[in-house]
């Protein structure tokens, strides 16, 4: 259960380190500060968190598949936030 806790916030703050830094243009990769850095991070981590546990709901019981569902499911998180 921890190694879980602790999978989960590593696939979020990755996706959301990564949707911030690659996922933007230019120039707002130019004024990213600390603050939307850990914003970033946080969001991924509460998508992540979501999309493992909807797998759950959902009956799946293959591990793999549910990081998987993480990272789609912090990816959509994020995607959504920024409003697009």
């Amino acid at each position: 259960m921890l190694l879980t806790f602790i999978i989960l916030v590593i696939i979020g703050a990755a996706v959301g380190w990564a949707m911030l830094h690659h996922g933007s243009t230019w120039l707002r990769q130019q004024f990213a500060t600390t603050s939307g850095e850990i914003t970033y991070g946080l969001v991924g981590v509460a998508g992540s968190f979501m999309g493992y546990f909807i797998g759950g709901i959902l009956g799946i019981a293959a591990p793999i598949l549910l990081y998987i569902l993480a990272v789609v499911g912090a990816v959509l998180t994020i995607y959504l936030w920024r409003g697009r």
